[in-house]
């Protein structure tokens, strides 16, 4: 069997200095924090709230962790849940977990009860290293999902000591932030005390390039929960790309990466949280955005390289007008997880003197695919160029072994060493992404004679905002539970600031009144925030297929119509 190698037109569109491929990455993601260790002892490796941490503290903090984690049982190949904010804490037990040879499992903090039982329902991990905050959700799992070993993270003992003491006042206000941030628990392993072990031996083995590194989760269109299998190779290869993506950025003690996205999400992980380590930059964590945090930080220490969604680009930019700050000395901001509108575009790289450009990429390819070049010749509205040593093509969504004809629209197809293997624990899932050894996106797009890549339609019917998928048979399910509901119906609908907004239509039952309000409180109760419907319709009925399936492209077009109506 012949091996397609197809066409690579974007290469010509590269940036200066960005070569085409990179050589195969070896060794494992524990290296990257060794090598910026070894060349930037005293450099600033982490800030939290203005503290920092150098690169020998973390290198030390992590073989520490390493030992503690070893301790309490962990072994090479177990999967281990992460659940926490951007913090300190955060870095560490990412990096610790790969040193004993462990895989990284990611969550998000924020999901409410049942979502995160349904991620640990899948994964079955007998460890976890957890927000204070969201201990007490694990604790009340059933026995049939209970996670026998937490490790409890208060995230203030991170802070300076003056912001502990403050925290710490006998006052309205001190008391109101701290419960914000950590609680009192208990039946845990606290991680100071993980973290007081001794260095775990330098002859303990680390895991190998091809060895299962993370499990991102990942909305599949059925809301059913996906682990994307990443390796070390992928990862490692992802933050190589990012690197040879901007030639301009230098390695070392002068480059600062801002965290202002979340490191549970794959976008945050990468160009946070392996892409900076690996620059041996300035990592600044923020637990949240706050445009007055990071316009703070930015007067003294000017972010080289931002990754962000449009939503932070616009209250950042709109935050430093009214404040007065400048934005100069931001380099590179790269956009990602939704539509970069070119308004949007003109006014930050003006307030910066950095770009502003698009990238794209999926939880299944660690995640960056594409991006915009660091260059006077990106194209705004396009998700811009394979990133080196990256395949695509396009095909027929009906039959992805044929491609269509330069030019025209039809399935993204993609290779290339970020590309992952498989989901978790799902064979079957696995090959129906598949085909013939190429990733298929679910997103219809156009390639122009350059090698911009243009999204003009997505198969998949996840709905993208605020950066975050959601999957609309997760939340129609959440619907469908009030007393009040017969049916209902969730598509995105276009939004200014997030991309698109979660919308539904209901059915309400026979004889019943249904009050839209009761009904978004009431999903509240089941969904994380950004799930929750923007915007519910009551109608008469739902356009179905002969087969009574609801069709969800003829409930978008309705509610379109309706909205341009007024």
């Amino acid at each position: 069997m012949t091996t397609y190698d197809p066409p690579r037109p974007w290469i010509a569109s590269y940036a200066e200095g960005v070569p085409a491929d990179l050589d195969p990455v070896t060794g494992c993601l524990v290296d990257i924090v060794d090598a910026s260790a070894r060349d930037y002892p005293d450099a600033a490796a982490l800030q939290f709230f203005g503290r920092e941490t150098t690169y020998r503290s973390l290198h030390e903090q992590i073989e520490r962790a390493a030992a503690g984690l070893r301790a309490l049982g962990v072994k090479a190949g177990d999967p281990v849940a992460i659940v926490l904010p951007n913090c300190p804490q955060h870095i560490v037990a990412f990096y610790a977990i790969l040193r004993v040879g462990a895989v990284v499992i990611e969550h998000n903090p924020l999901y409410t009860p049942r979502e995160l039982r349904k991620q640990f329902e899948d994964h079955g991990v007998t460890h976890a290293i957890v927000w204070s905050k969201v201990v007490k959700t694990l604790q009340a799992f059933p026995p049939d999902v209970a996670v026998p070993n937490i490790v409890s993270v208060d995230v203030v003992k991170a802070m300076p000591l003056r912001t502990r003491l403050a925290l710490s006042l006998p006052v309205a206000k001190a008391r109101t932030a701290r419960a914000a941030l950590t609680e009192r628990v208990t039946g845990t392993v606290p991680w100071e005390q993980v973290v007081a072990s001794a260095p775990l031996p330098a002859s303990h083995p680390r895991p190998a390039t091809d060895d299962l590194a993370l499990i991102q989760y990942t909305s599949g269109t059925t809301g059913t929960p996906k682990g994307a299998a990443l390796t070390h190779r992928n990862l490692l290869s992802n933050a190589a790309q990012a690197r040879a993506w901007v030639p301009s950025i230098v390695r070392g003690d002068g480059c600062v990466v801002y965290a202002v996205l979340p490191m549970f999400h794959a976008y945050g992980l990468t160009l946070c949280l392996t892409f900076a380590m690996s620059m041996g930059a300035r990592l600044v964590l923020f637990p949240r955005f706050d445009p007055d945090m990071v316009l703070e930080v930015t007067k003294k220490h000017p972010a080289t390289f931002l990754p962000l969604v449009p939503p932070i680009a616009e209250r950042l930019l709109k935050a430093a007008r009214e404040k007065g700050v400048s934005l100069a000395g931001t380099e590179v901001a790269i956009s990602g997880a939704m539509a970069l509108p070119h308004d949007l575009v003109v006014p930050f790289e003006a307030a910066s003197g950095g770009y502003l450009v698009e990238g794209y990429g999926l939880s299944e390819c660690s995640p960056v695919l594409m991006a915009n070049p660091v260059a006077d010749n990106r194209v705004p509205g396009t998700v811009g160029l394979p990133l080196p040593g990256t395949e695509c093509r396009v095909v027929d969504p009906d039959d992805p072994t044929r491609d269509v004809p330069a030019g025209e629209r039809g399935e993204l197809l993609v290779r290339g060493p970020q590309v992952f293997g498989g989901y978790y624990g799902k064979p079957e899932e696995t090959e129906a992404v598949f085909s013939e050894g190429w990733f298929r996106t679910g997103d219809i797009v156009t390639i122009d004679p350059a090698g911009f890549v243009r999204i003009v339609d997505r198969i998949k019917e996840l709905i993208i905002t605020g950066g975050f998928n959601v999957a609309p048979t997760e939340v129609e399910n959440a619907l469908r539970q009030h007393p009040h509901v017969e049916d209902a119906a969730v598509v995105g609908l276009p939004s200014d600031h997030s991309g698109e907004e979660v919308v539904a239509a209901i059915v309400a039952k026979p004889g019943e009144d249904v009050d839209v309000e009761a009904v978004r409180e009431f999903a509240r109760g089941i969904l994380t925030a950004y799930k929750v419907p923007r915007r519910i319709y009551v109608v008469d009925e739902l356009p179905t297929s002969l087969i009574g399936k609801v069709l969800r492209r003829q409930v978008r077009e309705r509610l379109l119509a309706l909205n341009a109506g007024g």
